[in-house]
């Protein structure tokens, strides 16, 4: 079991950016296959960006290509989001999620993951 705890949300205006952080409070996240989803007010939770627990394959939403990088430290025990050239439409509150076993096809589908965390909220202002 691993308890993830994200950090790094914030205000920022068009164009910034941002890089988010996912750490293990308890588990070890080499474990784990990883993902950021985020929710805006009254929509589903979306996916974002996944990597695998090597780190060796990662994946984008077309919405976040060439802007967002995933990377993970396994050392240190911690995943990071990476956004850059943030547009408005990116507002929302982004949440960490860690799986265990992995298949790229259903690196984005939300219910395959089955830890989360608490969700650090991200605003673009245009």
């Amino acid at each position: 079991q691993v308890q993830l705890v994200e950090s790094g949300g914030g205000l920022v205006q068009a164009g910034g950016s941002l890089r988010l952080s996912c750490s293990a409070s308890s588990g070890i996240i080499s474990d784990y296959a990883m993902a950021w989803f985020r929710q805006a007010p009254e929509k589903e939770r979306k996916f974002v960006t996944g990597i695998s627990w090597s780190g060796a394959l990662s994946r984008y939403a077309d919405s976040v290509k060439g802007r967002f990088t995933i990377s993970r430290d396994n050392v240190g025990n911690t995943v990071y989001l990476q956004m850059n050239s943030l547009k408005p439409e990116d507002t929302a509150v982004y949440y960490c999620a860690a799986r265990m076993g992995f298949t790229a096809q259903t690196m984005d589908v939300t219910t395959m993951y089955q830890y989360w965390g608490q969700g650090t909220q991200v605003t673009v202002s245009s």
